[in-house]
């Protein structure tokens, strides 16, 4: 069965109370059983994770290694910071797919740069909560169609 890991990084567990004019109204815990329900329905195996810790995020990338086949990461705010967390993908060499919530070329310029961009199968942005499964289905047809 094919296994990937869901990395959420700092401030998504305040979704649904966060700037809900720019992230919504949904809540961590509804994308995760929509993960999770989608995952099932697709045969894959789920692993669910968020962290405001950026240390915690790069433990779990290199975790993933012989653990999943796959990264979905939405590193929010690292995402324009984070060398590091750039680095520790190039390092665990499995396909990641850069997710946010908010479409972040339409947002400040400094939301433009992404390091993680750089090392990431693609990028999905601006589709809420969506985006996730989006992207669960742009990770299985590369892992269906590489592996």
């Amino acid at each position: 069965m094919t296994s990937i890991l869901i990395l959420n990084g700092p401030n998504l567990n305040l979704l649904g109370t966060r700037q809900p004019e720019v992230y919504g109204h949904i809540t961590l815990d509804d994308i995760e059983t929509l993960c999770r329900s989608h995952g099932e329905a697709l045969g894959m195996d789920v692993a669910f994770l968020q962290s405001n810790s950026e240390g915690a995020l790069l433990e779990a990338i290199h975790s993933a290694k012989g653990a999943h086949d796959g990264i979905i990461l939405n590193a929010g705010a690292y995402t324009h910071t984070s060398i590091a967390l750039m680095d520790a993908i190039s390092s665990v060499e499995l396909p990641v797919i850069e997710l946010h919530l908010s479409n972040v070329h339409a947002r400040e310029e400094f939301r433009h740069v992404s390091y993680i961009a750089r090392v990431a199968l693609g990028v999905i942005c601006g589709f809420g909560a969506a985006g996730y499964p989006l992207a669960m289905d742009a990770l299985l047809g590369h892992l269906t169609r590489d592996g």
